[in-house]
C-alpha cells in the first residue's frame, strides 16, 4: 500500500511539473495545436484544419477590443476570474432563467490550450488550475495573443488569421471594426454562426458589439 501511495504521489508531482513546464513553454512558443483541434479531426478527418499563428502585433487592434467588449470587459482588471460575473450567473441560473456562463478570456484560453470541452466538475477544476498558472506566468498580452490564435472561429477554422482569411479574404492585420465585431459575434457558437454573410441575429449582435467597443474606448494591453 505504501508503494502504491508513493507511486501516486510521484505521478501527481510529475503531472504538476509537466503542466508547469507546458505553461512556461507556451509563454514564448506558438501553440501548434489544441486538444479541440484533435477532437474535431477525429470526429471528421475530412474537415480541413485551418490554423495560422500570427503575433499579437499582426492582428488588427479592433479584434482584441471586439472580443474583450463582447466576452470579458473586465479582462484587464481581474486575475483570471470575474467574481461579479460569476455571482450574476449563479443568481441568473438559480432563478431558472437561461443558463448563463461567466468564463473569462483567461479561462477560455486555459480550456482551449490545455483541456477538453466537457462541462464536468473535474474539467472545471483543471480549468481553474491552468487559469491560475497562465495568469501568474503569462502577461495579459500573451493570454490575449494565445486566445486570438487558438479559439475556434468557424468549422475547422482556428485563430484570427485563418478566420479573417476565411470570412473576409484578407490578413488579420487589415480587419475593420465591423469585421472584427462580426468575428467576435460568432464565438458563442462558431460552428453554426457565420461572420460573413451575417444572419440577422449576427448582424444585430455585431452592431451591439461595435457599440460596446465605442463605449469601452481606447485601451492598451502592453505590459
Amino acid at each position: 500500500m505504501k508503494k502504491f501511495f508513493r507511486f501516486l504521489l510521484k505521478l501527481i508531482l510529475g503531472l504538476i511539473a509537466f503542466s508547469i513546464f507546458m505553461v512556461l513553454l507556451y509563454k514564448w512558443v506558438p501553440v501548434p495545436a489544441t486538444p479541440l483541434m484533435a477532437i474535431r479531426y477525429f470526429e471528421n478527418p475530412e474537415e480541413p484544419i485551418k490554423h495560422d499563428w500570427v503575433s499579437y502585433n499582426e492582428i488588427s487592434r479592433y479584434l482584441p477590443l471586439a472580443v474583450l467588449s463582447s466576452e470579458d470587459q473586465n479582462f484587464l482588471n481581474h486575475s483570471g476570474f470575474d467574481m461579479k460575473a460569476i455571482e450574476k450567473a449563479i443568481e441568473n441560473n438559480k432563478n431558472g432563467k437561461r443558463i448563463r456562463g461567466a468564463s473569462t478570456i483567461s479561462q477560455q484560453t486555459a480550456k482551449n490550450v490545455f483541456l477538453w470541452p466537457n462541462r464536468d466538475w473535474f474539467r472545471k477544476g483543471m480549468e481553474a488550475y491552468f487559469t491560475l498558472l497562465i495568469e501568474t506566468m503569462w502577461s495579459k498580452e500573451r493570454i490575449m495573443e494565445v486566445y486570438l490564435n487558438s479559439i475556434e472561429m468557424g468549422q475547422g477554422i482556428y485563430g484570427a488569421e485563418a478566420a479573417t482569411q476565411h470570412w473576409f479574404k484578407k490578413p488579420a492585420s487589415k480587419l475593420t471594426a465591423y469585421e472584427a465585431a462580426a468575428i467576435a459575434a460568432v464565438l458563442p457558437n462558431p460552428r453554426v454562426y457565420r461572420a460573413n454573410p451575417a444572419s440577422s441575429y449576427i448582424s444585430q449582435r455585431k452592431s451591439w458589439i461595435v457599440r460596446q467597443m465605442q463605449n469601452y474606448g481606447p485601451f492598451s494591453i502592453k505590459n
